[in-house]
């Protein structure tokens, strides 16, 4: 036998937007779908040519399909699906499509050969698309023919009448019962000069022997899923899917079941095992299954063995994890005694024996975490079978814009499940999207199924995830309910830590994870980030068991135990200066678990401190990444919670809070904060603590233009440094001073506080505090038009910077040596360093200082493109506004004569129009379009 993984048509719910979309009924359409048979052959024979052929193909199909009419709805995989205003008009594209492919003169000598169908009906179209069952049973009719061959529906044929193409005719081919259509399909073949006439029996359902169930419901998505298993099938005897309940296991099963009917002379043999429970009889449910009986005085499996002799079987084991022993054997031995036979088994876990490939089901495609346009949302299977099931429960359903982000929202926090959507659209017949998202907290009340004859385990998803944790051992039951805790994933050492307890042993959590992997209950991330995620809705079913075990705070104390080690870990790093990218990614891949801890300890009695403790070390990592909303929130809640606490770190956790304050641009509230952590340190008597604090409250002075209160605290911070031999702290409190003597208009006094500072650095090695000192020395000597100097006090930092691998140092000083550029009329030099600068403040994450990036690429462009500028500055500007990262005052001035000479530039209309088309869009997407 050969198993042909490709001879699929193209998937069978092509909801693709249209050109017109108006979410009603969209009058009579005749749709069309072709598919190139032996596609697998082709791309053997050609390699990498086959690419190119495909293109050929597709132009010559789309130019017939054009002339006559058509417009393209979708292209997958090898075909095309389009849509006809008439019957007459599709047929007529389809006929001319089959002609040309046919005279062409394809290379290497293979031949090229199309299936098509017809069909013409009343679909929906949506904002998602041409959905119903129209569109499926199209698909179903253009899988059922062959190459070369056209084969178009009764109601097509019904609607033209006699009003056929030139030269054509129709040939009544008799009803045929197709995958997903309830009920048999009357075919015809359409003869015309050009055409091949002879063709093999079609491909229904009825062309070889079987037993697959009849599916009342189309089937949705996974095109490409279809067509991996069923390539790995064409090599590999046994194909396991696995994945956990709902997921999809047997329908995409099934699915492939059916594609790969003509293939298997001996028939095609789905076996139901889901409600057996004893091993011993799942052996005589194979039999019957095929229709064998047992013979007096001989062992059932010899019977079967010989009756597969001598033909090509495909055998479908469906749920076979509670009798997966009996399961092994019985595979095992079929395989090894009839090499005509191919197995698929669905099961949470593979069944073990030689010559199984494995295929983890994935869940449907979802739409992004941002807010998606209804047009976009089409393209993702989850939203596709929600649309389908819902109009199914409730016919004058629509996916609008209206509840486009609410079906968005359901099928992200169903984790493209399909059993989840399934009972979750079932409900529009009493709710809305809106009201069904709002109500997925309790997803285990709201998602119960209605059917009476599905399988009970199916009837609810939590029977459904039931059936798999009863079939758990103790040891796996308590790691599983342990792992709720994490949000929503998490390291093999977290893990190993907040899943150990009196039953099981840290040594053995490993072990057991890979169990739960293996039963598909637990996800183990990419290969190499060692990292372990629950779906959501297995998560929170583990949770409610986890509260009723009563283990629940205990797990959550050391979850939270895990995380304040980790941050006070990572706290260091930042502070010393130099930002490890590698600390930001992973305290932002933890973020959400960060933010699980921090809200047990506010919500936990007695917890609030080791709360408070959190916050103060994490206040940093929330600075450098834009989390400047967020980050003041937790902490003031935390200040909120502990406010009788008089220690150093409640001290620390107002600074904290205080500097994401003035990152806001909220220098009344920074000031107060500061000046709380200042009294704090005074009445601790921490000296070091006290510079530091009054520094703090000077860099708010600062920004507010205050200079005469800023020289006061820099003086303080200096003279405490001084007095405690702290000579770091002098350094900086000379480089912050500089700054204040040159606004005051003291250049040389400037120039003596940087050069000082500077050599107190280089005297101590602190080549970091050496780097930063001559950054901000060059930024003054440029304001001084002193442009050589100024590079080469710049050139110097980044020098220093690079060798440290300090990224933010880099990216600082990279900005600032384009400000030279750009005073210069360097406008070139300038966006290269800007580029650079952009670059790694991207990679970082680094949320303000890519606004402020941003701002300057503007001012470089604003001669050139000032629409490009404008456009830009607005994307800026709705960056600063999410993160409320507002500029200072002392930047304004200069920030609104910029904008000034593009409004003169371009005028006020046209760059209000740019500014709001840019705050409307995306960084990446934005800076896309820009020359850099």
């Amino acid at each position: 036998m050969t198993v042909d993984p490709a001879e699929a048509p193209p998937d069978a719910s092509p909801d693709a937007p249209t050109p017109a979309q108006t979410g009603r009924r969209a009058g009579t359409v005749t749709f069309l779908f072709t598919d190139i048979e032996g596609s697998t052959r082709l791309v053997q024979a050609l390699g990498d040519r086959y690419a190119s052929l495909l293109a050929e193909h597709h132009a010559h199909l789309r130019q017939a399909f054009d002339a006559a009419g058509g417009t393209q709805v979708d292209a997958s995989g090898d075909g095309l699906f389009y849509a006809f205003p008439t019957a007459r008009a599709g047929l007529t594209g389809a006929i001319t499509g089959q002609r040309a492919l046919a005279a062409r003169t394809w290379p290497d000598g293979v031949t090229v050969r199309d299936r098509m169908g017809l069909h013409t009906g009343e679909p929906v179209s949506g904002e998602v698309g041409y959905v119903g069952i129209d569109v499926h049973r199209a698909a179903r009719i253009s899988a059922a023919g062959h190459g070369g061959q056209i084969l178009i529906s009764q109601t097509a044929r019904d609607l033209m009448g006699g009003d056929l193409p030139a030269d054509a005719r129709l040939v009544d081919l008799g009803a045929h019962r197709l995958k997903d259509l309830a009920a048999p399909e009357r075919l015809f073949q359409v003869v015309a000069d050009g055409l091949a006439q002879d063709f093999p029996a079609l491909r229904s359902i009825d062309a070889r022997p079987n037993n697959l169930p009849r599916q009342l419901t189309s089937f949705v998505g996974r095109q490409s899923e279809v067509g991996e298993v069923k390539r790995i099938l064409a090599t590999a005897p046994l194909v396991t899917l696995t994945g956990p309940g709902g997921v999809g296991k047997t329908r995409l099963a099934l699915e492939v079941a059916g594609d790969l009917l003509e293939g298997f002379d001996g028939g095609t043999w789905f076996v139901e095992l889901a409600s057996l429970s004893d091993p011993a009889f799942v052996l005589q449910a194979v039999a019957s299954a095929l229709g064998m009986g047992e013979e007096p005085g001989r062992p059932l499996l010899s019977t079967l063995v010989e009756h597969l002799q001598g033909h090509e079987t495909l055998i479908l084991l469906d749920n076979c994890e509670q009798v997966i022993g009996a399961c092994a054997e019985i595979a095992d031995a079929l395989l090894r005694a009839s090499p005509g036979v191919r197995m698929l088994a669905t099961s949470r876990e593979g069944l073990g024996i030689p010559g199984e490939a494995l295929f983890p089901v994935p869940s449907l495609s979802l739409p992004s975490v941002d807010r998606p346009g209804v047009e976009e949302l089409g393209q993702f299977d989850s939203v596709r079978l929600f649309a389908e099931r819902a109009m199914a429960a409730s016919p004058a359903f629509r996916v609008t814009s209206a509840n486009g982000v609410a079906i968005a929202q359901i099928c992200r926090r169903l984790d493209g499940v399909p059993l989840a959507i399934e009972l979750a659209a079932a409900r529009v017949r009493a709710l809305t999207p809106d009201q069904i998202a709002g109500r997925l907290d309790d997803r285990f009340r709201l998602l119960t199924g209605s059917s009476r004859i599905s399988v009970p385990r199916h009837q609810t998803l939590r029977a459904t995830i039931d059936w798999s944790y009863e079939l758990l051992a103790d040891d796996e039951r308590a790691v599983l309910r342990r792992l709720s805790v994490f949000a929503p994933s998490c390291s093999l050492e977290a893990a190993e830590t907040v899943c150990a307890g009196e039953d099981v042993a840290e040594m053995d959590v490993l072990d057991l994870l890979s169990r739960l992997v293996d039963k598909s209950l637990l996800v183990a991330e990419a290969e190499g980030q060692g990292r372990y995620r629950l779906l959501e809705t297995i998560r929170q079913y583990a949770r409610d068991r986890l509260l009723e075990s009563g283990e629940a705070t205990e797990a959550l104390r050391r979850h939270r135990d895990w995380y304040l080690a980790l941050a006070e870990q990572a706290a260091p790093e930042f502070f010393r200066g130099i930002e490890s990218r590698d600390w930001l990614e992973r305290l932002e891949v933890e973020h959400d678990n960060l933010r699980a801890a921090l809200q047990w300890s506010e919500d936990e009695p007695g917890a609030a401190t080791a709360g408070l403790r959190l916050a103060a070390a994490f206040w940093r990592f929330w600075e450098i990444r834009g989390y400047l909303i967020e980050g003041r929130t937790w902490l003031e809640r935390m200040l909120a919670a502990t406010a009788s606490d008089t220690s150093v770190l409640r001290a620390n956790a107002l600074t904290g809070a205080g500097i994401l304050a003035y990152m806001q641009g909220d220098y009344a509230a920074a000031s107060a904060l500061h000046e709380q952590s200042l009294e704090f340190h005074r009445r601790l008597g921490d000296r070091n603590a006290i510079a530091y604090a009054a520094n703090n409250l000077a860099n708010v002075a600062v920004l507010r233009g205050d200079y005469a209160q800023a020289r006061e605290l820099y003086e303080l911070g200096m003279r405490i440094a001084r007095e405690m031999g702290d000579d770091r702290g002098a350094a900086f409190g000379l480089m912050n001073m500089a700054e204040v003597v040159a606004h005051e208009g003291d250049e040389a006094g400037a120039r003596r506080h940087f050069e000082q500072s500077i050599a107190t650095f280089r005297r101590f090695g602190d080549r970091w505090g050496e780097a930063f000192a001559l950054d901000n020395f060059g930024l003054v000597t440029c304001r001084q038009r002193q442009y050589d100097a100024a590079r080469e006090l710049h050139d110097q930092a980044l020098g220093i910077s690079r060798e440290l691998g300090d990224q933010r140092g880099i990216a600082r000083a990279l900005t600032h040596l384009a400000d030279v550029a750009a005073e210069r009329g360097e406008a070139v030099e300038a966006m290269a360093l800007l580029r650079e600068s952009l670059a790694i403040r991207r990679a970082l994450g680094d949320v303000p200082g890519v606004a402020s990036a941003m701002e300057k690429v503007a001012w470089v462009l604003g001669t050139n493109d000032p629409v490009a500028a404008a456009r830009l500055l607005g994307c800026a500007e709705a960056l600063r506004e999410s993160i409320r990262a507002h500029l200072p005052p002392v930047a304004r001035s200069d920030h609104e004569a910029g904008v000034g000479r593009l409004v003169a530039a371009m005028g006020a209309e046209a760059f209000s129009i740019a500014r709001q088309e840019g705050h409307a869009k995306a960084p990446d997407e934005i800076l896309a379009t820009l020359p850099l």
